[in-house]
């Protein structure tokens, strides 16, 4: 794996029986993790990175990387950004080295067919000249977990919460390689957004998920015994957006400058040992990005 690091963290290409081997032990380990991860703190927790790999870069020069320092990702490593597949690679090679150090959660664009919309496929064929490399990378994208709790207090997902689960024990019952039907759960976990307006549950307009407001959320956290859900999904300008007048939720943001246009700030969520409130954050800018042709075979150049 150190080979394949140092590839990844000079720019070279790896090769495809290179990220297939990466992916396989990937695999392994991380079907290994329940489906909902406990973590104990002191941890980093970063929110959508989409493809932004020379920003994913500096939250590890700023923090450490997982060979010191413990993170938790919400997922949302590729689509949008011009370096998906280098994202991804780096934090499953950083899974194989240290597999207690770092925890990948699946977010809504580790699909199949979102990743063809939104651009992951289309990176992929583009440097690789076939979609092998992003079958294989699809395979990961089952095994990935749906969640983890901090400290047995702070829940974090990718999108948000559902009528259909009030015990976050239905969690670790649930078998992720079965093909679940839309109207799961686990679906809205990476779907799901907060409502400022709405104290209960809508229809959310994104066609997937729900909306979930204030008094829901403050029940689900009360039964499970939870001080604050921490999630991603959705764009916050300045890094990171409480939630309701009790603050018991937040989304964390951790691809600034977005899309390359947006102009906003990004950060990673710092939750210190004994911590459970989970509201101290680090705020960042974005990185000047390399060409997207950087790394391409010749003839795509």
């Amino acid at each position: 794996m150190e080979n394949y690091l140092n590839a990844l963290l000079t720019d070279v290409m790896l090769k495809e029986e290179e990220i297939g081997d990466i992916c396989d032990k990937a695999c392994e380990i991380l079907l290994n993790e329940p489906n909902m991860v406990n973590v104990p703190s002191p941890v980093l927790i970063c929110g959508d990175i989409h493809g932004q790999y020379y920003d994913l870069l500096t939250i590890f020069k700023i923090n450490g990387t997982p060979k010191s320092r413990k993170y938790i990702f919400l997922g949302d490593y590729v689509d949008r950004g011009a370096n998906g597949l280098e994202c991804f690679c780096l934090l499953l090679v950083y899974k194989i080295m240290y597999p207690s150090n770092i925890f990948l959660i699946r977010g809504n664009h580790e699909s199949k067919d979102l990743t063809k919309i939104y651009g992951f496929y289309d990176e992929v064929a583009k440097k690789y000249g076939n979609s092998r490399v992003w079958r294989y990378c699809c395979d990961v994208f089952e095994c990935l977990i749906n969640a983890c709790l901090v400290n047995g207090r702070i829940f974090c997902v990718h999108g948000g919460l559902s009528p259909s689960l009030l015990d976050i024990d239905e969690i670790n019952r649930i078998y992720r390689l079965n093909k679940l039907p839309d109207n799961h759960f686990v679906n809205d976990l990476m779907w799901s957004d907060p409502d400022e307006l709405n104290p209960g549950f809508s229809k959310n307009s994104r066609g997937a998920g729900y909306t979930f407001g204030s008094e829901v959320t403050k029940k689900f956290l009360e039964i499970n015994n939870l001080t604050m859900l921490v999630r991603s999904h959705q764009l916050a300008f300045t890094g990171y957006q409480m939630h309701f007048k009790e603050k018991c939720a937040v989304t964390v943001w951790s691809a600034p400058n977005y899309c390359y246009r947006c102009g906003n700030l990004a950060s990673v969520l710092r939750v210190d040992e004994n911590d459970i409130t989970g509201k101290n954050f680090l705020i960042f800018k974005d990185t000047p990005q390399k060409p997207s042709s950087v790394g391409l075979p010749g003839y795509f150049l």
